[in-house]
């Protein structure tokens, strides 16, 4: 029995808003979830706009010299999104066309059999999104835990992938060349390549020019161990990061449950 490990967003992801650890089944799902964030395309534009929105605020409308807004341009751009919402969402964040009063504010708990679960959102009200998250974990058989809780059990970093049938010897050549960290092969053939999270995107650039264009990339929480559930235990956690990046101010979930890749595709 094949299984995936969840944990988050973006584009090494089997549906909108979770991302898989290395060492385990995860091409078809990033497949299948494609087709879940195609019919969810306006809930992510608005996340990815508050993002970009955000990202311009603290760090300036010049995507040059502000990383954090380049990557996420560069999200929108995979998503599909068009120029003129790119523009508008960069012009808002720096005030020329009004401002938006979005914070940042990170939650911590526990799913289903207690695995380790984030929650980052952008928030123009505190108390609803601490309502709302807390409404998910105890919906689902979860519960919200305190600074710190889980959050220990996550490092960031850059991660490019590789779908299965990819040459792993030459990925692995062009990795290291690059400069990255690791390379990680799993279960069903495709390579996870995880770098400094200051060095993605360098190393996703040269890995480009090197012809190893990702098949996706993305900066990351990935965490160190997992914990398999089974039956009803991870039904119920399927549900509830589903619950959660149903959640207009959720930005990004990461768990690292082990959940077997029938109940994801039934669930």
């Amino acid at each position: 029995m094949s299984a995936a490990v969840v944990s988050g967003y973006d584009t090494c992801t089997f549906r909108a808003g979770f991302k898989h650890m290395a060492g385990h089944s995860k091409w078809a799902n990033i497949q299948y979830r494609k087709g879940a964030q195609d019919k969810k395309r306006g809930k992510v534009f608005t996340k990815i706009i508050r993002e970009i929105t955000a990202a311009a605020r603290v760090g300036g409308g010049d995507p040059a010299s502000n990383p954090r807004l380049r990557m996420v341009i560069d999200k929108a751009r995979a998503a599909s999104m068009p120029r003129d919402n790119i523009e508008r969402a960069v012009k808002r964040g720096t005030g020329e066309i009004g401002t938006d009063s979005f914070q940042q504010v990170n939650y911590e708990g526990y799913g289903p059999g207690g695995v380790a679960v984030m929650v980052q959102c952008l928030t123009d009200n505190r108390n609803r999104t601490v309502a709302d998250v807390r409404h998910a974990f105890t919906r689902y058989g979860g519960n919200l835990g305190a600074e710190g809780s889980v959050g220990y059990l996550f490092n960031e970093v850059g991660m490019l992938c590789y779908p299965p049938g990819s040459d792993e010897d030459a990925v692995m050549a062009a990795a290291l060349d690059a400069g990255a960290e690791d390379v990680v092969t799993n279960e069903d053939g495709s390579i996870d390549v995880l770098t400094d999270p200051s060095e993605y995107e360098r190393v996703r650039d040269a890995m480009g020019q090197a012809g190893f264009a990702p098949g996706g990339s993305e900066i990351t929480m990935r965490a160190g161990a997992s914990t398999a559930l089974e039956g009803e235990q991870a039904e119920s956690m399927v549900r509830l990061l589903e619950a959660l990046e149903d959640l207009d101010d959720v930005q990004h979930v990461y768990s690292n449950a082990d959940i077997p890749d029938e109940i994801l595709a039934r669930v």
